[in-house]
């Protein structure tokens, strides 16, 4: 057999448009709009006041690729444990407030890298302004104004009807005003709502009616599936026209998929540098493997690899090669048998029982010559030099 060189990129394609100009915050050590990459976001579900609970979630989450975590203060245990969060979390914490303009406060003391205030769910809130506006500027802790379609201020429900794009936007943009009174714009803005239609809406007046960097959101977006194809939607949408600048995917699951599936939006859009990605056929009447289960090993046999990989895995060999051009690494699969791919080139066949033992050996191998520092128990795996096969 003849290695065939299939051909790869020379460079990554272009941005879909170029990213809408916001000013620049700092949240902690994260820069936020001003042209810094598009970072991802969740948010803790423990009980704040359980700091190793909260801390542990913390970790686990930062290890996926969280860059902000946000954790909710509803009682004064929350507000008594924000200190100790603060310091000991690696990635910076933004304090949630609802209710109690005295909790804001509270997390400016503790250490807090920023503060979300829901105007609509603080009495008052508009009194306090002042006062947060001195207090935040004094300690370099910028504020986001997060209005959400479910809380949205009663006043404005009446002239509007119902929470609609203009409502969220005016709500925000009323807030914004009130800290600029006092010399305040270390602000960043989200108008979340349940409908990615209605959010998209928001998002997009904001972005032509301000320069504030925008926090990007479908509130109570559903279980893992829902959530996953309403928030990929609505990013999807906003992120290819240059709008937003840090996001959050609200799923009902563990918050760490809420990063995965973040993550994996921006990737996709090529607004960041991907990760292990698998590249997998649908299947079809051609399949003589089981791509489903193939794809799902693959997968996690390469899980937390330690360098961007893009990994085919296709399920014959009429159209695999071809779709597999762009791969890093791949494999053609049937009668029994696979053939490799590296780099576009067929290096070997090999039987079906260890098609994801090769892969995960020629991964290893690629990674080593990228020079990626491999952990002892992976650089073990390493195997011996690569034939190409004739």
């Amino acid at each position: 057999m003849t290695a065939v060189s299939l051909g790869m990129p020379a460079v990554p394609p272009p941005p879909l448009a170029p990213r809408r100009q916001s000013r620049q915050i700092m949240v902690g050590s994260v820069p936020v709009g001003g042209g810094a990459p598009v970072s991802v976001q969740s948010m803790t579900t423990t009980l704040t006041a359980d700091v190793n609970a909260t801390l542990q979630q913390i970790a686990e989450l930062t290890a996926s690729g969280c860059q902000i975590v946000r954790v909710a203060v509803p009682s004064q245990d929350d507000v008594e444990a924000l200190p100790a969060i603060a310091k000991k979390s690696q990635i910076p914490v933004i304090a949630d407030i609802h209710f109690q303009p005295k909790y804001v406060f509270a997390a400016i003391d503790a250490g807090c890298a920023a503060v979300r205030v829901n105007p609509g769910n603080i009495r008052q809130f508009d009194d306090k302004v002042k006062e947060i506006a001195k207090a935040a500027s004094g300690a370099g802790v910028p504020i986001r104004i997060g209005v959400n379609a479910g809380s949205l201020d009663k006043r404005l429900l009446q002239k509007h009807g119902k929470a609609t794009a203009e409502a969220l936007v005016e709500s925000a943009l009323w807030e914004c005003s009130l800290f600029e009174e006092h010399g305040f714009r270390d602000i960043k803005i989200s108008v979340k709502h349940n409908d990615p239609v209605v959010m998209i809406r928001a998002y997009r007046q904001l972005a032509e009616q301000c320069d504030y960097p925008l926090h990007l959101g479908v509130t109570e977006a559903g279980p893992a599936f829902q959530g996953t194809i309403k928030s990929s939607v609505a990013f999807g949408a906003l992120l290819a026209e240059g709008i937003g600048d840090t996001i959050r995917v609200s799923l009902s699951a563990p918050p760490v998929e809420e990063i995965k599936v973040g993550n994996q939006i921006l990737e996709s859009l090529g607004l960041r540098e991907r990760g292990l990605e698998i590249v997998s056929c649908p299947s079809c009447g051609r399949a003589q493997v089981d791509v489903y289960t193939l794809a799902e090993q693959v997968t996690a046999a390469l899980e937390g690899f330690p360098v961007p990989l893009r990994v085919a895995v296709m399920g014959c060999v009429v159209n695999g090669p071809g779709e597999a051009r762009e791969a890093d690494l791949g494999v053609a699969s049937g009668n029994g048998k696979g053939q490799i791919f590296v780099k576009g080139q067929v290096i070997k066949t090999v039987p079906e029982s260890i098609i994801v033992e090769t892969l995960v050996e020629e991964a290893l191998r690629l990674a080593d010559e990228m020079g990626a520092e491999l952990p002892d128990e992976l650089r073990e795996l390493l195997p011996g030099p690569q034939v190409t096969v004739h």
